[in-house]
């Protein structure tokens, strides 16, 4: 079929994003790294993170090799599913892996820059921090639209398949990007709380000394651990939503669209990549307009982050009437409400988690003042506002889902084949909206682990107090765009995961029409499987609240949120005791360290927390992809659609939880090292540290490893589609 011109856009998008990420990478390393000093601590955490992802990616590139073989074993040897799945696959673990590469090698370069910068002034610090997050959040952009645009043009020119079938292929790589990103998250997860309790233990409580102190021994591997969780976790988990998104919504574009002839079908699956494309110009504008003034206080600080991504969001959801206009989509004035719908729900959430994490709001300044009272009450208050805070990101998925929906399809109640199939592109859509400026949202959180390690290097570095001050403000703001980055991550999962329950009828239809498979549809006739409409299909495999599979899956779906986080939590536990009798056994065995007349050795924490990392990180993320396939062959589709759901359901809620919880944790302890309820060293101090330490895998580990977890089951379950309908 012959792609139109306009499609062209998207590559061309690609190659900007990719571009101006190397442009703002260079203007960073033109940057002074400041003293000898600096320069030697800098050079320390480098080596640690680039050591560390060697490592992982050894783990990994075995796990791909294994599932690579599965999936060759199941197109080639049993014939039920498309040959070019394995190839997709790795393309999609391949450049998933290198957002997070390219992202934290840049976030071990910016630190020091950025803590020389604020020598000078907080917007110096701050814009040095800032456009180096760019660099992650253009990469993945910019990757993300080179796979998707590369995959179109070499299976619409190599294959005859219909737009159906080439989209649902292309959506399988989301399964290599879904993997790798899960392994990143847990694994840099489990590295970067190990060594952050185990400092924040034995340093803050036990020994008395500052944050980042350069007496501890774990202060390294804890800014190594910034990289690989928050840095090169995050840039493949949000490579996977982003892609996850395009590529789930180009696939219900082409079912919705596809008794309206081939031109109309043609323009609904391009439209969510177009979306994207413009979402990158439009990135790119919201980024230059980030900038703050000396003596800036976090709300102004706040402000001038709101003011970029703000922009952004208004100028996209303003050019997308535009594009669905211009493509001439049916319905695309509804359409183009649905995509500020996922907009509208984005900015809410972000607003809702930024009310729940920061200390400019009452939640979190009630958690430093419950400090005043011991580490019981902190941990109780945190744990409710937690709870809480789940309220406002569900009612806003939830409305949001019901809105891009009825926006879609006219606000059609019949439920009519027809009308789910539009109302379902509407909510695929709708997360396209939510992630179309990934490139300034995504900077706005890789500034976070980058402002950390800059406050760990002055700090290290004996700075000053007036510099130190300065990269504490950044550092706070961090705190709150990274527990605001994670809530945005989790809802566009929440959307993404929906629309994928969608994208999983359509890979049963095309596996069952691989292998002959008939069905019978509603009114009692034999039919192939494409012929097969959305009703046809849930009545033939009974999928309602009354078919004991179902509900059995949907309890499986909830338990598996619960299991992961448990094993992920407690991996933290058992790594970060093995950090805390190293960081003693130095403290006790080494002379002159608490003095400062002695190095500690950090090279034997950074191991600790490396081999745990590589141990742990493996049984939760194999259990992820193992639960869908078993449920599958067990259960069913019936089943699998019952797993997805309380997947769903229960992760999203509870990742929301954690992810707050964790973040009010954080920033009521700032709130307290500012001097607020008796300041460093007091009573208030010591117990919101002991809430920090709790709430540190609740933020970093398990909370933000649930939005992977939703959609890569979702994910394998499609992948694995043509081997459930093997044992049906």
């Amino acid at each position: 079929m012959i792609i139109p011109l306009v499609f062209w856009l998207v590559p061309i998008a690609s190659v900007v994003a990719l571009g101006m990420a190397f442009f703002f990478f260079r203007q960073m390393m033109g940057e002074d790294e400041g003293t000898p000093r600096m320069r030697e601590i800098a050079l320390y955490v480098r080596k640690g993170a680039m050591a560390y992802l060697k490592q992982q990616y050894k783990v990994v590139g075995i796990v791909f090799a294994v599932l690579c073989a599965l999936f060759a074993f199941m197109a080639y040897g049993l014939n039920v599913q498309n040959p070019w799945v394995p190839f997709a696959f790795l393309t999609g673990g391949l450049f998933s892996g290198l957002a997070g590469f390219f992202g934290m090698k840049t976030a071990t370069y910016a630190s020091a820059r950025t803590a020389n910068a604020a020598r000078n002034s907080l917007n110096s610090g701050l814009k040095v921090a800032f456009r180096s997050g760019a660099v992650m959040g253009l990469t993945v952009v910019g990757l993300g639209l080179l796979d998707i645009a590369c995959w179109f043009i070499v299976l619409n020119g190599l294959t005859d398949d219909s737009l159906i079938t080439i989209t649902t292929t292309m959506l399988t790589f989301g399964m290599g990007a879904s993997t790798q990103a899960l392994f990143a998250r847990v694994g840099g997860g489990i590295y970067t709380k190990a060594a952050d309790v185990g400092a924040d233990i034995v340093g803050k409580v036990e020994a008395d000394i500052p944050e980042d102190d350069p007496r501890n021994p774990a202060t390294i591997a804890d800014n190594v651990g910034d990289n690989v969780g928050d840095v090169a976790g995050m840039g493949a988990d949000l490579y996977e939503s982003y892609c996850g998104s395009v590529l789930s919504t180009a696939a219900l574009g082409a079912a919705a669209f596809s008794v309206a002839g081939l031109e109309v079908q043609l323009r609904a699956v391009i439209a969510p990549m177009l979306i994207a494309a413009v979402g990158v110009f439009l990135s790119l504008f919201g980024i230059f307009l980030v900038r703050t003034k000396e003596g800036a206080t976090m709300k102004d600080l706040l402000r001038s982050l709101a003011l970029g991504t703000n922009v952004s969001a208004v100028l996209i959801a303003i050019a997308t009437f535009g594009i669905l206009y211009f493509l001439g989509i049916e319905n695309w004035l509804g359409l183009s409400f649905s995509v500020i719908s996922g907009l509208a729900a984005g900015v809410i959430i972000g607003q809702a988690t930024e009310y729940y994490t920061s200390h400019s709001y009452k939640p979190t300044q009630k958690i430093s003042e419950a400090g005043l009272t011991g580490s019981a009450t902190v941990i109780i208050k945190g744990i409710g506002t937690g709870m809480i805070s789940t309220c406002i990101p569900v009612i806003t998925i939830g409305v949001a889902i019901m809105l891009s929906y009825s926006f879609a399809n006219g606000f059609d109640l019949s439920m009519s084949s027809e009308s789910l199939a539009h109302g379902l592109y509407g909510i695929g859509i709708a997360a396209v909206g939510m992630l179309s400026t990934l490139g300034i949202t995504l900077a706005t959180d890789a500034y976070g682990p980058i402002a950390d390690n800059a406050g760990g290097n002055a700090e290290m570095s004996e700075l000053g107090e007036e510099v130190r001050h300065r990269t504490d403000a950044l550092d706070a703001l961090g705190n709150t765009t990274a527990a605001t980055g994670k809530g945005f991550a989790i809802g566009s999962a929440a959307l993404t995961a929906l629309a994928l329950l969608a994208s999983y009828i359509e890979e049963i239809k095309i596996a069952m029409e691989r292998t002959g498979t008939t069905m019978l549809n509603v009114k009692g006739e034999i039919i192939s499987a494409s012929q097969a409409t959305i009703p046809d299909f849930m009545n033939y495999f009974q999928v309602n609240l009354m078919n004991p599979k179902v509900l059995v899956g949907a309890f499986i779906g909830a338990m598996a949120a619960f299991l992961f986080c448990g094993l992920t939590m407690e991996a933290v536990g058992r790594a970060a005791q093995k950090m805390v009798e190293e960081v003693r056994r130095q403290f006790r065995d080494i002379p002159g360290i608490l003095e400062g007349k002695a190095t500690p050795d950090y090279g034997s924490c950074v191991e600790i927390s490396t081999r745990a990392a590589q141990r742990e990180m493996i049984f939760p993320s194999l259990l992820a992809i193992a639960i869908p396939i078993i449920v599958g062959i067990v259960l069913g589709v019936a089943g699998v659609l019952g797993l997805l759901v309380g997947g769903l359901a229960g992760g999203f809620t509870l990742a929301v939880f954690m992810a707050n919880a964790g973040g009010a944790w954080d920033n009521a302890k700032k709130m307290v090292e500012e001097g607020n309820f008796g300041g460093k060293g007091s009573f208030a101090h010591k117990a919101t540290i002991v809430g920090d330490t709790v709430g540190d895998p609740f933020k970093d580990t398990s909370g933000p490893s649930l939005n992977i977890l939703i959609k890569l089951m979702s994910m394998v379950s499609i992948v694995m589609a043509g081997l459930t309908i093997l044992f049906i």
